[in-house]
């Protein structure tokens, strides 16, 4: 049994001379505020979910993005209402949002 039920890798890379990145496009801040949500849900922990920062995913050009696992569900998001549908409808109700993925 996996130590969590759902691990979260949200890109936050950033690249120096102004190159494109999912930093660029707010992902630190929507990084924090999804670990916010998660935790206020009850959904943190072992057994739960875990929300992690990654460096480069290698998808800048569809970014910002997170990848989900053991599902391996890649998103793109641009706002914390996109955050709040993935957390809602994939982390608790267990469906992939399909506008949402990439």
């Amino acid at each position: 049994m996996s130590y969590f039920d759902k691990h979260v890798f949200v890109c936050c890379n950033q690249r120096a001379n102004g190159e494109g990145c999912c930093n660029n496009l707010g992902a630190s801040e929507l990084h924090a505020y999804m670990k916010e949500q998660i935790k206020a849900k009850g959904l943190s922990g072992k057994g739960k979910i875990r929300v992690n920062k990654a460096g480069c995913l290698d998808r800048c050009d569809e970014g910002p993005v997170l990848v989900v696992y053991p599902e391996e569900t890649w998103y793109t998001f641009v706002d914390k209402q996109d955050i709040d549908e993935i957390i809602d409808e994939h982390m608790v109700n267990g469906r992939v949002v399909e506008r949402l993925k990439i």
